[in-house]
C-alpha cells in the first residue's frame, strides 16, 4: 500500500490526526472533497475583503503555563512551529439583550476571562441572586470536570473505557441529564438567568436542551481568555499540512470520497468520486460520524450504522459577511464578540427568514483580533435557523439552485443587512460588500447533513453514546472530528488527536506538554 494512513477531510480535526501520525513518521494522504483546504477553518476572500467561516476565537492557546496554553503547546508541536495567536479584548463577549425599560432599549453586559470575574461581576449586578450564583458556580465547574472523564471515554481503549463506564457509568449517566436550565432554576432574577445561558450559539443549543456538561465545556475552554490565530485561520492548514508533507505525505483537493473500502471485514482504503481508489492499511474518517456511515457498505457493521443514522444533527445558521469602508477600529468595536437577543435566548432558532427578523445573532469582528489582516475590515454576522426553511431546496446543485431560492436568498440578505444596521447604527453607512451564506452553503462546501453547524446534535443521549468512540466497529476504520469528542475547533481536534493516538498509543504522552 502506497500510504501509511488515510485521513478523510481536511478540517482541523483531519488535519490534527493526519500531523500526529506524521509525527510518528507516517505518511498520511488526506482527501478534501472541496477545492479548499481547511474545512471550516478555510478562509476566503471577496472583491478585498477576507473573511473565516468557521473560527472567530478559540481557548487554551495562551502563553501561561498549565491548561491555559496547552491546546496552544500541542499545536506546535504537531505543526511546523509558525503558528501564532493574538489575544481578544479583556472582555471578549459583549451580550446585548432587549430592554425596553433602558433609555438605549437593551441590558449589557462583557464576559471575559478569568471566569471567577465574572460571577464577582454579576454579584454586584445582581445582590438578590448571589447564593444562586454560588451554586451556579459550583455545578459548573463540577461539570467541566465530569465532562473532561466523559469525552476521554470515547478515545480510550476499549477494555479501559468499559471499566471506566462500570466505575463511574452511572455518575456520568446521572451528570448528562442535567440541563443548562435546571443548573440554572435557581437563578430568581430573569435577566440573570437570560445572561448566563445567551452564549449558547457556541454549541446551538437553547438552555432546556444543552447539557450542563456541555455549557461547562464550552464556556470552561475560554476561562483564560479568548485567541485568534495570526494570519487567520487558515494558517492551521498552513502549519499542521507542512508536518504531513515533511513526513512524505499529501493534502489533495476535489478528492471526494464515494465509499470505504472494506475487505475480510477490515477497512483498507477509499473509492474516489472521480474513479479509482486509494488504499491504506488505516483510514481515518473526520467527515462526520454520518457521512462515515453512509460510505460504508450497507452489510458492514449494520448495526452501528442504524444507531449513527438515528442520532440527529445540530442547527443550521445562515451567515452573512460584511466588509466596511475604512477603520471601524474604537471604543465599541475593539474585537469582542455580540451576542445579541431580540427575545428570549430560549428562542435559537430562526424559523421564518424571510418574513422575520432573526431573535439572535452573533457577530464577530474577525479584522480586528488579527495583527497580520489585510484587506478591509470584516464582520461576521450567524444566525441559528431553521433546516425545514431551506429543504425545499436540498435536492439543488451549487451553481444551479432554481430561481425561488435565489429570490429568496436575496430578500434574507436584505433583511439580515437592514437587522444589523440597526443594531449598529454606526457602522451603517460604511458597509460597502455584503454577502449571505445558507444552509445549503454549509452543505455544499462542508458536506454537512441539514447544513449543520456542530455535527451531531450534543444531546445527553450522545454525550455518552458508544457508537461514537475513536474505533469503529469495523477494524482499521477510526472516527475523529467533533462528532467522537467535544465539538468546536478544539473539540475537533482533539478527536483527531485521540484517533491517531488510538492508532500510535506514544502520542498519549504529547497530552501532558
Amino acid at each position: 500500500m502506497e500510504w501509511d494512513a488515510i485521513v478523510i477531510g481536511s478540517g482541523i480535526g483531519g488535519l490534527t490526526a493526519a500531523a500526529a501520525l506524521a509525527r510518528c513518521e507516517k505518511r498520511v494522504l488526506v482527501l478534501e472533497q472541496h477545492f479548499v483546504l481547511g474545512g471550516m477553518t478555510q478562509t476566503f476572500e471577496r472583491q478585498g475583503f477576507r473573511f473565516a467561516t468557521g473560527l472567530h476565537y478559540i481557548g487554551g492557546v495562551g502563553p501561561q503555563p498549565g491548561a491555559a496554553g496547552s491546546f496552544g503547546r500541542l499545536l506546535g508541536w504537531l505543526g511546523d512551529g509558525t503558528q501564532r495567536f493574538a489575544p481578544l479584548p479583556t472582555g471578549f463577549d459583549t451580550v446585548r439583550l432587549r430592554d425596553p425599560k433602558r433609555p438605549e432599549g437593551e441590558f449589557r453586559f462583557t464576559f471575559g476571562a478569568p471566569e471567577d470575574d465574572n460571577i464577582t461581576r454579576l454579584k454586584a449586578l445582581f445582590p438578590e441572586d448571589v447564593a444562586g450564583l454560588d451554586r451556579y458556580a459550583r455545578d459548573f465547574k463540577r461539570a467541566a470536570r465530569a465532562a473532561k472523564l466523559m469525552f476521554a471515554m470515547h478515545g480510550l481503549p476499549k477494555p479501559v473505557g468499559t471499566l471506566l463506564g462500570w466505575l463511574r457509568g452511572g455518575a456520568l449517566r446521572k451528570a448528562a441529564q442535567v440541563t443548562l436550565a435546571q443548573a440554572l432554576a435557581d437563578i430568581r432574577n430573569p435577566t440573570l438567568r437570560h445572561l448566563l445561558a445567551a452564549r449558547g450559539g457556541d454549541y446551538g443549543l437553547a438552555p432546556a436542551q444543552a447539557p450542563l456538561m456541555l455549557h461547562a465545556t464550552v464556556m470552561g475552554s475560554y476561562t483564560h481568555g479568548a485567541w485568534y490565530p495570526i494570519g487567520g485561520p487558515q494558517r492551521f492548514v498552513e502549519s499542521l499540512g507542512a508536518t504531513v508533507r515533511a513526513a512524505g505525505g499529501e493534502l489533495r483537493t476535489s478528492a471526494a470520497v464515494a465509499g470505504i473500502l472494506v475487505e475480510d471485514e477490515r477497512a483498507c482504503g477509499v473509492r474516489l468520486q472521480v474513479g479509482g481508489t486509494e488504499r491504506a492499511p488505516v483510514v481515518i474518517s473526520a467527515m462526520g460520524a454520518a457521512n462515515t456511515a453512509a460510505a460504508l457498505p450497507p452489510e458492514t457493521a449494520p448495526d452501528w450504522q442504524a444507531e449513527i443514522r438515528a442520532l440527529k444533527p445540530s442547527g443550521a445558521y445562515v451567515a452573512l459577511y460584511l466588509g466596511f469602508e475604512g477603520n471601524i477600529r474604537s471604543d465599541s468595536f475593539d474585537g469582542a464578540n455580540h451576542w445579541i437577543y431580540e427575545s428570549s435566548p430560549d428562542a435559537l432558532d430562526w424559523q421564518d427568514p424571510a418574513d422575520t427578523d432573526a431573535p439572535s445573532l452573533f457577530v464577530s469582528f474577525s479584522s480586528l483580533n488579527d495583527p497580520a489582516h489585510t484587506g478591509g475590515h470584516t464582520a461576521e454576522v450567524l444566525a441559528s435557523c431553521s433546516w425545514d426553511f431551506f429543504s425545499r431546496w436540498q435536492d439543488s446543485l451549487l451553481g444551479a439552485r432554481p430561481e425561488d431560492y435565489a429570490a429568496t436568498k436575496s430578500w434574507i440578505e436584505e433583511r439580515l443587512l437592514a437587522q444589523f444596521k440597526r443594531l449598529f447604527p454606526t457602522l451603517a453607512d460604511r458597509v460597502v460588500f455584503h454577502e449571505l451564506a445558507t444552509p445549503l452553503s454549509q452543505a455544499a462546501y462542508a458536506n454537512a447533513p441539514q447544513g449543520a453547524m456542530y455535527g451531531l446534535r450534543m444531546t445527553p443521549g450522545r454525550l455518552l453514546d458508544p457508537a461514537l468512540h475513536v474505533r469503529t466497529p469495523v477494524p482499521g476504520l477510526y472516527l475523529a472530528g467533533q462528532d467522537v469528542a467535544s465539538l468546536g475547533i478544539e473539540g475537533a481536534a482533539m478527536g483527531g488527536f485521540m484517533a491517531a493516538a488510538s492508532i500510535k498509543p506514544r502520542l498519549w504522552r504529547q497530552m501532558s506538554r
